[in-house]
């Protein structure tokens, strides 16, 4: 399975010059923990509420002043839109991160792929292999 089939394609983003409360504003109107950074259609960082939680309200910044620039994650870790979702999976265990921003071949944005996404796909396939094993069990 690749990680094209499971990414949403709906990202939540912004330029790296959007002030902090549109990032937050933005965030909360589309019911997500995250704006990806994009630059020439490319993402360059990416900025969750929990950088905008200890980065400007932790701070007493001003979240007028403060941009996504001076928020977003130091290095962006993304992942093809063709890779293997286990390498995704394996790529967010080892560089610590819960979010994959998706990118074509020439490094424009495709989509998102996050933990969550993961976590439901396994929720899936246990219900499916529950399902089978049930079906081959003799009756109680």
């Amino acid at each position: 399975m690749t990680v094209q089939s499971l990414a949403r394609w709906r990202v939540v983003t912004v330029t790296p010059e959007t002030p902090a409360n549109e990032i937050a504003r933005t965030m909360r109107d589309a019911g997500v923990g995250s704006a990806v950074v994009l630059e020439d259609d490319r993402p360059i960082g990416i900025v969750t509420d929990r950088d905008l939680a200890l980065d400007v309200l932790g701070t007493d910044a001003d979240p007028t002043a403060v941009t996504a620039r001076d928020v977003m994650s130091g290095k962006l870790v993304t992942v093809p839109a063709e890779a293997d979702a286990l390498d995704a999976i394996r790529r967010m265990h080892e560089e610590n991160v819960r979010r994959l921003p998706v990118v074509h071949d020439d490094g424009r944005l495709a989509g998102i792929v996050t933990m969550d996404d993961f976590f439901v796909l396994l929720a899936s396939e246990a219900l499916g292999l529950a399902d089978v094993v049930e079906a081959e069990s003799p009756p109680s």
